[in-house]
This record gives structure tokens, C-alpha cells and sequence, in this order.
């Protein structure tokens, strides 16, 4: 039997979790195009974009400092702008699929007794039998995103934590084993500072914090945003971290846009049965009224396109009222109401 690069890649992958492809293949040019790759899936937050990029690239490039992790950033902006979605591209960047990534939720260890649930419970104590819900999974897969959810509400001992893991790239579970988190991309998420944009109205046009075409923050609210971090975490924890993102909200047109994406998908699962459709730009600017929300940004969109369009198009398939070959065009009913499926 002969072994060749592809049989050692293959194993290599299922030990580390990086795929096959870019264990083989040169990805430098892959690396300088990254920023078209990540605005296939996030709309409206090129500075974002591009500051996770070059983060990226320096790593890759072999400029960090190889103790620390991948990457590092905390993602400030109010709910359902990107923040998640971003983080879900960039895994599937790196690892070709956006589950490579374990996504804590802090508000579930906002008390010191839960915050060894994070590395296991050292000898003695109640759970030492359970791994540690983030050592364990890094221990198992080194390779991947890890995403702490609002991390705000985390017990300050969770800080202690981190420093460990961004400045010597290693944490210690309560089996006293090392964990590598060197290979790791860390990504926090908070909304500290951005209460106020959830009373603008539609299209952020009365605020002045934010330009009304663009969405694009003014300097006034990163300081604001900025100003909130430093009140909440300590410096030496904010001096660690690679990257301060600030998204900013989204305009009237990038949500048309999210729009698009999200029907594209229902496009590519009609084409399994050779069925495409249209939405008319009135039934795009109808689905942005429905589905946005101010408190909760794009998130609603989803549910609204369900709702009003997948419903009917499954009856309508279910029905036989389309069938094989047919167009499907998506437009206001007369009511303005409403979507009508044609």
C-alpha cells in the first residue's frame, strides 16, 4: 500500500479539523481575496470586513505573535447587524463550515460557581467528572472559532480566563491537562453602548449618530461605544484583544440586500425541483417593512420570508399549482397587504 499526500492530508484533516483543500492547496490568493468571500454573506460592514481580514492575514502570513490565538476581537453593535453572521462566515472561511465554532452564551455563567463549568471542576469538587464545556471542545478540536455571547454578562473570573488564553494561548482545565487554544479565532460580542440606536426609527434617518443612506456610525457614537468598553473591562483584558469592531447599524437599501441573500436560498432549494422566482422590487421593499424590527435588526427577516413566502410556495407545490419549469414572480397583492405568488 502507498501512501501519498492526499491519504496524510485526509488524516491530518480528521485530527485537526481543518479541511482537506486548504491543507493542500496554496491559499494565499484565496487570503487576499477574503474580504469579496465575506461580503457574500455580510452586507453593509466593510470596516468590519476588512479589520478581520487583515488580522487574518497577518496570522497566516506568520507576523502574530505565535503564542496567542489566531485572532482576536470583540464585535460592539446592536442586535441582528452582522456581529453572528460574520463570525459564522468566518468559520466557514477558515474551516469550510460555519458549525466549526462553539458558541458560549455568558449570561449562563454570570455567577463565580458557574464559571468552572468552563475548564471542569477540579478534583473534589461536585462535577469533576464533566469536561469542561470549552476546554474539552478545543481540547478535542483545536481548530475553530470560539464565540462568547455578550460577553458582558459574564462573572469577572470569566475575564480571568481569557487574559490567560490571549496572552499565553493555553488554558488549564480542572484535570490539570494544558489546552492548546493557539489555533483558535476568539470572537466576543456585546452590545455595550448601542442602546440608544434601538429607538431610531426605520432607516436610522432622525438620529444623528448615524448617516441616514449608509448607516454608517459617526465618530460621536464610537467614542460612546468605546468610552462604555472601558467601563465595563479592565484594560489589560481590552490591550490583549487584536481588534475593537464596531457594526453599524443597517440602512433601508443594505436591508434589501439581506433580503436578496435570503431568497437566494429559497431560490437554490426550488431549483432542486426546476422551479425558479422573482421578487418584484415592491415585494422586496413590502418583506423590509414586514421583517425588520428596530430592536432586533435583520433577525425577523427570516421569519417575515417564511411566513409570506415559503408558506405559499409549499402549497403551491404541494397543490400542483407549481410544477416542473414554472417562474414564480413575488409581488404585492392589490390590498397592499400582502404577497401574491404568480
Amino acid at each position: 500500500m502507498v501512501v501519498n499526500e492526499e491519504d496524510i492530508a485526509e488524516l491530518v484533516s480528521r485530527w485537526t479539523g481543518i479541511p482537506v483543500g486548504q491543507l493542500l492547496e496554496g491559499e494565499a490568493q484565496r487570503l487576499l481575496q477574503m474580504e469579496e468571500y465575506l461580503h457574500r454573506r455580510v452586507i453593509g460592514q466593510d470596516a468590519a470586513i476588512t479589520a478581520v481580514a487583515d488580522t487574518i492575514r497577518r496570522a497566516r502570513s506568520g507576523l502574530n505573535d505565535p503564542k496567542r490565538p489566531f485572532g482576536s476581537f470583540i464585535f460592539l453593535g446592536p442586535t441582528g447587524v452582522g456581529k453572528t453572521e460574520l463570525t459564522k462566515a468566518l468559520a466557514e472561511f477558515l474551516f469550510n463550515d460555519e458549525e466549526s465554532m462553539v458558541r458560549l452564551d455568558m449570561s449562563e455563567y454570570g455567577e463565580r460557581h458557574t464559571v468552572s463549568r468552563l475548564i471542569g471542576a477540579p478534583p473534589g469538587y461536585v462535577g469533576y467528572d464533566d469536561a469542561g464545556q470549552l476546554t474539552e471542545v478545543v481540547r478535542r478540536r483545536p481548530h475553530q472559532i470560539i464565540l462568547f455571547d455578550e460577553i458582558e454578562k459574564a462573572h469577572p473570573d470569566v475575564f480571568n480566563l481569557l487574559l490567560q488564553i490571549l496572552e499565553d494561548g493555553r488554558l488549564t482545565d480542572g484535570h490539570g491537562r494544558t489546552v492548546d487554544f493557539r489555533n483558535t479565532v476568539v470572537i466576543m460580542t456585546s452590545n455595550l453602548g448601542t442602546g440608544d440606536l434601538s429607538q431610531q426609527p426605520f432607516g436610522f434617518k432622525a438620529g444623528p449618530d448615524i448617516e441616514p443612506e449608509s448607516g454608517t456610525v459617526s465618530p460621536e457614537l464610537s467614542r460612546t461605544v468605546n468610552e462604555a468598553l472601558r467601563r465595563a473591562f479592565r484594560p489589560e483584558l481590552l490591550n490583549r484583544i487584536d481588534e475593537t469592531i464596531v457594526f453599524h447599524p443597517l440602512s433601508r437599501a443594505q436591508i434589501g440586500q439581506i433580503v436578496g441573500l435570503m431568497l437566494g436560498e429559497v431560490q437554490e432549494r426550488l431549483a432542486e425541483r426546476n422551479i425558479t422566482c422573482e421578487l418584484t422590487e415592491a415585494g422586496c421593499e413590502w418583506l423590509v417593512k414586514e421583517g425588520f424590527d428596530v430592536s432586533y435588526g435583520a433577525r425577523p427577516l427570516r421569519r417575515a420570508i417564511q411566513r409570506h413566502v415559503e408558506n405559499q410556495l409549499s402549497r403551491g407545490v404541494l397543490s400542483g399549482d407549481f410544477n416542473d419549469g414554472d417562474h414564480v414572480l413575488i409581488d404585492v397583492n392589490s390590498a397592499g397587504n400582502g404577497l401574491d405568488l404568480s
